[in-house]
């Protein structure tokens, strides 16, 4: 198995787990470099997954959480060949070619009718049943979300820091047994008679 890029793959934390990408700098560098610029600034983390179709796809990276808004850095359209499949990252855009900004989209099913029309620039290696889990628009309001779950943490995995490990809990020392002094002998009392009890008469059993 090939080692990852971790310089181009994405650590994408959300509610259900973390979702792996594998990003495509060969067909779409700007786009990718983009990403990973907002990435490191801290710039998705919090924002919510605002448009979300069952069977379609995941929409976020709006700041607003609207759809409206982005970072104000605007990229030129790197269209390619590469398929809307499931797992599929693509870049999300006004009418205007050459408006995609921070807004992408991640493909739940096969989306053939946007090949060639969206710049494809990464695919879900790992996680994608995280993406399933997130919280479904309403399809009669254009997949918007009411309440929509948000990006926990999205960073370059060569950025990521990994998870330390509990220190090995070291070996106690034998307790010493305490030197205990030495106690003088208390003088013993002489034990004091004990008092009988006198046997109590049986009481005889009442007639029915």
């Amino acid at each position: 198995m090939a080692k990852a890029d971790l310089e181009n793959t994405l650590y994408l934390d959300v509610p259900a787990g973390r979702v792996v990408i594998e990003m495509r700098p060969d067909v779409a560098p700007n786009h990718v470099a983009q990403i990973k610029a907002l990435a490191r600034k801290g710039f998705y983390d919090g924002i919510v997954f605002h448009r979300v179709i069952e069977g379609f796809m995941a929409q976020t990276g709006c700041p607003q959480g609207t759809g409206t808004g982005g970072s104000g850095k605007h990229i030129k359209a790197e269209f390619n060949r590469e398929p809307h499949v499931r797992g599929t990252a693509s870049m999300a855009r006004s009418q205007n070619p050459d408006s995609a900004d921070s807004q992408f989209f991640i493909c739940f099913d096969d989306a053939s009718f946007l090949d060639g029309q969206y710049t494809v620039w990464g695919k879900v290696t790992s996680g994608m049943e995280h993406i399933d889990a997130v919280k479904k628009g309403n399809p009669r309001d254009n997949g918007s979300v009411s309440n929509p779950d948000k990006i926990v943490k999205m960073q370059v995995a060569a950025d990521a820091v990994p998870a330390k490990k509990p220190a090995a809990a070291k070996p106690k020392a034998a307790a010493q047994p305490k030197a205990e002094a030495v106690k003088k002998p208390a003088a013993k009392k002489p034990a004091a008679a004990k008092t009988e009890a006198k046997p109590k008469k049986a009481t005889a059993p009442k007639k029915k």
